[in-house]
Parts: C-alpha cells; sequence; structure tokens
C-alpha cells in the first residue's frame, strides 16, 4: 500500500473507534449492573468458535 492510503486507513479506523466508543462503555456499563453472569453461554461460544476453526484447519490439509 502507498503511504497515503495507509494513512487514510488509519484516520478511518480511528473515525471508526471514535464513534464506536460510547456504545462500547454504555454496554460495559450495563454488563457490570447485571444481575446475573452467563458464563455458562460464553463457555459454550468459545468451544463452538475453537470447534469451527479446528474444522477449517482440519479441511485445508
Amino acid at each position: 500500500m502507498v503511504f497515503w492510503q495507509q494513512l487514510l486507513a488509519g484516520a478511518i479506523g480511528l473515525l471508526i473507534l471514535i464513534w464506536v466508543f460510547p456504545g462500547i462503555k454504555a454496554t460495559m456499563e450495563k454488563s457490570k449492573n447485571a444481575e446475573e453472569k452467563h458464563w455458562g453461554t460464553i463457555a459454550l461460544l468459545a468451544l463452538v468458535l475453537i470447534a469451527f476453526v479446528l474444522l477449517m484447519i482440519s479441511s485445508v490439509q
């Protein structure tokens, strides 16, 4: 990539972070104040993701 394209990509990434940050911050506060935690759901999603990645790796070899 040319230097100006790298600068433009960095600026766009920074603008997206600035645009999304207030929503992320509000979501984190809401999550901290939640009554119940869903660790089982998080663990299940992590296992599904790991299984999917392993399936993709094994299908290439």
